[in-house]
């Protein structure tokens, strides 16, 4: 699904700041663009953090940022309850950068004037260099930039100049030199912007004169120096699902804490084949950490009995993942401390922090991420140890592989937390999850055998709930058809679906049709996203 970001009203809690680490702040007025700021500014080595535009100039001050970037949104900033910041940020002698509405924010509060453009820009546009120098410093005259406008700027505010224009936008990039202000109309962090992150790296270390600190081994000696100091000599619970995040979580709390550390794994039934044997075979003879294994399948699959709506799968999934893991949770603690692979883009997403009123401390009051269900029961208390949530995905891979886990988990491809029941349309029963489970594998171990699986985003099989006829040794067959999703992806928000050779489709078709008793035909999904979303529940 696309992420939204959602905003927090107030600024991260203090302890979640980096210690001496130098930090870009940006400020969200609703772009969808923010998250992707700041995971440019960390490719940068160098710290950042998404606050909302509500933030004060007052509680700014408490991060002491190198920087500020304020971010894009839908709104006009002559619309009454366009979001605005505090006026007072103008006067921190820090210097800003505004991307397309912060750029128009910054024109109307220091004086300038904002108006709907005669003509809309959206996509492409060609970028012409007025100001080869600072902020454009090794930006090609001509750049391609990706614009997403219909207002501009119509008079600037005293002491500004043009730095680019474009064919429809007179200042596309514009500068206050002397007070370090910079603002672009276009977007410089898509991957669509040619050179827009030379102009990242142009304010990050030039402008804002910050040092490549935020390093992988920099944050593993923090991350295990901070849970250390926090949890002490008690015990800590990880619910491990064998994706990225809890593996990684695993490998890093282990590191710090030792057998201390519980990780149970609950096998609902749903997981690829030979993979629950696998991770706890890995984790135990390998790794030796040690995995609480907790077979569920039957109650998992009794519970969806009948079930063939997406979304109430969801939940009943969630639901029993939360009965499953009291009961066992009780059984094999006490515990004081539950670790979740929190990463910052649910910290982004969610203000629902729930702080114990006599420690002050957060507990949990539900599983996210990893495992995609609702909350826990209030009564089943614990307090969170969360270290990958300064984190984004392509940083927790960098952890992963400094700590030593194997590719095969580090570069696994996202697999959501209801797993093979969500690749099932309709209702979900054993004969249907033991041919996806065959497909699947043989999905693979072809896209593995033939170099494609690092270069894909995600590739899987997905099981539709019809049945056609097909002929096969002379004989009609009546049976399932197999659906293939390879897509493309920098990130996931958007995606394409990939253009694999038509011999490795054939290939791949001929083994599902030959080998998974039960299908017949498979089809290729040639959606993009958007309209169609990655997963088809």
């Amino acid at each position: 699904m696309t992420v939204q970001t959602q905003t927090p009203e107030t600024p991260l809690d203090s302890s979640f700041k980096a210690l001496d680490q130098q930090t870009i702040i940006i400020l969200d007025f609703g772009s969808q663009y923010s998250e992707l700021i700041a995971r440019r500014i960390r490719e940068t080595q160098v710290y950042s953090e998404v606050l909302s535009y509500r933030t004060s100039a007052k509680e700014l001050r408490q991060f002491n940022p190198k920087g500020i970037i304020l971010s894009g949104g839908p709104s006009s900033v002559y619309d009454n309850n366009a979001p605005k910041c505090d006026p007072e940020i103008w006067q921190l002698g820090i210097p800003i950068l505004g991307v397309c509405y912060g750029m128009q924010l910054m024109v109307q509060q220091l004086g300038g004037v904002v108006e709907r453009a005669k003509r809309a820009e959206y996509g492409k546009a060609a970028l012409f260099v007025d100001d080869p120098t600072d902020l454009l410093t090794n930006v090609e005259d001509g750049s391609t930039m990706w614009m997403s406008h219909a207002d501009s700027v119509t008079q600037l505010p005293s002491g500004f100049e043009v730095l680019a224009h474009t064919e429809n936008t007179e200042g596309a990039a514009i500068a206050d030199h002397e007070r370090k202000f910079y603002g672009v109309q276009f977007h410089p962090e898509v991957v669509h912007s040619v050179g827009g992150l030379a102009l990242i790296r142009n304010f990050v270390y030039h402008i804002c004169r910050c040092e490549p600190t935020w390093t992988t081994e920099a944050f593993v000696e923090e991350a295990i120096r901070e849970v250390r100091a926090k949890v002490g000599d008690k015990r800590v619970l990880l619910a491990l699902s064998g994706g990225v995040d809890s593996s990684t979580l695993a490998f890093l709390l282990h590191k710090a804490i030792g057998d201390r550390l519980t990780c149970m794994f609950i096998d609902q039934g749903f997981m690829r084949k030979y993979e629950p044997e696998r991770l706890v075979k890995l984790f135990e003879e390998q790794f030796h950490i040690h995995v609480e294994y907790v077979n569920a399948r039957e109650r998992f699959l009794e519970m969806l009995d009948g079930v063939t709506d997406p979304e109430e799968k969801r939940r009943r999934i969630g639901h029993e993942f939360i009965r499953v893991f009291e009961e066992e949770s009780k059984r094999l603690g006490p515990f004081d401390y539950l670790a979740q692979g929190t990463l910052y883009p649910d910290v982004i997403e969610s203000a629902d922090t729930n702080v114990d009123p006599q420690t002050g401390e957060r507990v949990a009051v539900k599983i996210k991420s990893h495992h995609n269900v609702g909350g826990l029961p209030k009564d089943l208390r614990f307090k969170l140890v969360e270290p990958l949530r300064k984190l984004f995905k392509d940083e927790v891979r960098k952890v992963g592989r400094s700590l030593g886990l194997p590719e095969e988990i580090v570069g696994r491809q996202p697999f959501p937390g209801p797993g093979l029941a969500i690749r099932i349309l309709g209702e979900v029963t054993a004969e249907r999850l033991n041919i996806l489970r065959d497909a699947d594998l043989i999905v693979r171990q072809e896209i593995n055998r033939h170099g494609f699986y690092n270069q894909l985003w995600q590739a899987f099989a997905v099981l539709l709930p019809i049945r056609s006829v097909g002929v096969m040794g002379d004989r009609r067959t009546y049976a399932y058809p197999v659906v293939l999703r390879f897509v493309s992806s920098e990130d996931g928000m958007t995606a394409d679906w990939s253009r694999v050779p038509y011999d490795l489709l054939e290939l791949i078709s001929n083994r599902i049709v030959n080998e998974v008793e039960g299908v017949n035909r498979v089809v290729y999904d040639i959606t993009s996203k958007p309209p169609g979303t990655i997963e088809w529940e």
